[in-house]
């Protein structure tokens, strides 16, 4: 067993520290809502009142913050991360950011002697609640061993991707390409759909064919198919199509620091930003069906 502190409790950030308490670790946490901290408590973490308090002392500290400039300030703040830790502490920063403010951090830490890993997830809020995530781990070899049995209390699947802001890249080229799929694979079940063509059918074809993909296996759009999917729950509890806004935009930043052009992502972005407006934007991505059908 060791200490962690855990800060940032909203839909991922619940689930994983409950995993973490459930290991036998004990979980200071810290969250700006009381509800969340509330629900911390009652699932077997320590609530703490400020960040200071929280990491004082503890082995570890994991985050998952909402952007780079959460991240920035918890950690580098004068009443952050930084200032109240002890020498041995190891850093894992979980939430998804731009590469770029992952390698600021990391090498602001590094500076001052501390071990740090960027961990961002993929798998959804279900696979937060039940500790199936996978982990995309930045960070010198001996960092990530540090984080690795940490993480896997947490997930599936632990994959060093890299020195430090390989993670954040490996995260935001999947979601990218996850974004891009999902579009297509609602614009097949939508055709499908216009052309008499029985969804389960085309469920049944196209996931033993060329046509397969995790959108479409595992989170297909179309209620009755796969049984986990957001679909069935009229799209609520999944991946809120402004999470999937917010990592696309990050991707399309990326292109631009190395002169790419991603005319896919561009559409993507320009999709989902329709989307979050037109409907609620903690909505599920894959809902974006329903805009393309009434289209």
């Amino acid at each position: 067993m060791v200490d962690i502190a855990f800060i940032g409790l909203g839909a991922m950030g619940s689930g994983m520290a409950v995993n973490l308490a459930k290991a036998g670790h004990r979980v200071f946490a810290y969250d700006l809502v009381p509800a969340a901290l509330d629900a911390a408590i009652a699932a077997g973490c320590v609530a703490s009142p400020s960040v200071a308090e929280a990491v004082d002392q503890v082995d570890f500290v994991v985050s998952m913050l909402p952007t780079g400039a959460h991240v920035l300030d918890v950690y580098q703040g004068p009443d952050g991360v930084f200032a109240h830790i002890r020498s041995d502490t190891v850093l894992i920063d979980c939430s998804t950011i731009s590469v770029d403010d992952a390698r600021a951090v990391g090498e602001a830490a590094r500076a001052k002697g501390f071990m740090m890993c960027d961990a961002p997830v993929s798998g959804g809020v279900a696979a937060a609640a039940a500790g199936t995530l996978t982990f995309m781990v930045g960070g010198a070899a001996v960092e990530f061993e540090k984080a690795q049995p940490i993480l896997q209390a947490m997930g599936k699947a632990v994959i060093h991707a890299g020195q430090s802001g390989a993670g954040q890249a490996a995260k935001i080229c999947n979601n990218m390409l996850l974004a891009v799929c999902m579009i297509g694979t609602c614009e097949a079940f939508v055709l499908a759909e216009r052309l008499g063509l029985d969804a389960k059918a085309f469920f049944d074809i196209a996931s033993q064919s060329s046509g397969q993909s995790w959108s479409m296996t595992s989170y297909a759009p179309v209620p009755g198919l796969v049984p986990q999917a957001p679909s069935n729950r009229d799209f609520t509890n999944g991946f809120a199509g402004a999470l999937m806004l917010k990592d696309l935009r990050l991707a399309l930043e990326a292109t631009h620091g190395v002169g790419m052009t991603a005319a896919l992502a561009l559409k993507s972005e320009e999709i989902y930003s329709e989307y979050i407006l037109k409907y609620t934007p903690n909505r599920d991505f894959s809902g974006v069906i329903d805009m393309l059908r009434n289209k």
